[in-house]
């Protein structure tokens, strides 16, 4: 029996509700933000750092290129992981920096330690925190170079899974990058929204079925801003399911570089499909490739835009409105954490609490915080 009373998969339905709730959140912090962002623009050389860790960190990794595409910024996702072992390889202490950190629980130690690092390395540093948990630490950092924009109760999702937090804090930070055109991010938003809406009966119908399909891997691949969204898709089915389905992640492109290795005849592959026409010629090249050379249990296709199942088993079309590039990007995921759910529940597993060893927790345990000086490196 489908587990439709469980946090997990009501997070996931409540996605087109919390998006509508975004623009008016920026709204309030527009003028600080405005300011942060213009102090940066003024620098010669500044740079845009978006960090967070798992999860958070794959936000990241989906809006970085549209932010640097919509503020003109050098724009790069970099973990707080990597942050606070190597704070000085990532942090230029010449370069005026904007951190952007993103954090379902602002909990994690390294999510603090991030900013604290960057503070102590940068000469001119702003932070804005995307936060889902006012109560956490990373929401009580305060400062004049900080500003904290604390999502709605609801989306600091109760399952160990992040997946109504993932989207809404990836939204919050384009709304960052389109401070003046809030009114057209806002009207995307309900587009997208309206969208969603209306295809969760299909996606349940398309999607139930194939938590039955006998895979032990998951592949997901995305070009560009959906590698971010491969990425991310890659760890929910994964966690998800304990790590029984062991999952990889890579671009159209970078799969034929070895990775694609791993495709055997109990492999899923899952691609998430551009809406660029340019884009999406080599994302058909690679699928037509794996279609006639190797054999995966099954091919799902996720798009936006009508398109020839040219090489899948399921195509997985969220058509009627065309979303612009970096909307679609997130909202592509969706169907993905839906496979990941429904793969759970078929498997025995807990999609709350999916952990059997406890070797994964909501809130990372085991990390200590060591001091750090410029000076030697220890303090």
């Amino acid at each position: 029996m489908i587990k439709t009373n469980t946090y997990t998969y009501n997070e996931i339905l409540q996605q087109p509700s919390v998006w509508l709730e975004v623009p008016e959140l920026v709204e309030e912090k527009k003028s600080q933000l405005s300011h942060f962002l213009g102090e940066v623009q003024r620098s010669k050389d500044a740079e845009v750092i978006l960090t967070g860790a798992g999860s958070s960190y794959f936000v990241g990794e989906m809006v970085a290129p549209f932010f640097q595409q919509d503020t003109g910024l050098s724009s790069r996702a970099v973990e707080t992981t990597e942050i606070v072992t190597n704070p000085t390889q990532y942090i230029n202490k010449n370069r005026t920096t904007l951190l952007i950190s993103f954090a379902r629980s602002g909990n994690s130690p390294e999510s603090v330690a991030a900013v604290n690092l960057a503070n102590k390395v940068s000469k001119k540093i702003y932070h804005i925190i995307i936060t889902c948990n006012a109560k956490g630490a990373l929401n009580k950092v305060k400062g004049e170079n900080v500003c904290s924009i604390v999502l709605p109760e609801e989306v600091n999702d109760k399952s160990l899974a992040m997946t109504s937090s993932v989207t809404s804090m990836a939204f919050t930070a384009l709304s960052l990058g389109r401070l003046g055109q809030l009114d057209e991010m806002t009207m995307q938003l309900q587009l997208a929204s309206k969208l969603l809406r209306s295809k969760f009966e299909y996606l349940i119908q398309q999607v139930e079925q194939l938590g039955n399909t006998k895979y032990t891997r998951g592949i997901f691949l995305g070009s560009g801003a959906m590698k971010g969204v491969a990425h991310e898709a890659h760890l929910k089915l994964q966690e998800l399911t304990d790590g029984e389905i062991i999952c990889k992640f890579d671009s159209f492109l970078g799969f034929r570089h070895g990775p694609k290795a791993v495709v055997n005849n109990e492999a899923l592959i899952v691609y998430f499909f551009s809406n660029d026409e340019y884009t999406r010629q080599y994302e058909m090249d690679l699928v037509r490739q794996v279609a006639s050379g190797q054999n995966p249990i099954l091919t799902i296709g996720i798009c936006n835009e009508p398109m020839e199942p040219i090489g899948l088993d399921v195509k997985i079309e969220l058509s009627g409105v065309r979303l612009e590039d970096a909307v679609w990007t997130v909202l592509s995921l969706v169907p993905a954490q839906m496979l990941a759910f429904y793969k759970s529940v078929a498997l025995g597993y807990d999609p709350d609490s999916p952990s059997k060893s406890g070797a994964i927790h909501r809130v990372v345990r085991g990390v200590k915080i060591y001091d750090f000086s410029l000076n030697g490196n220890l303090s």
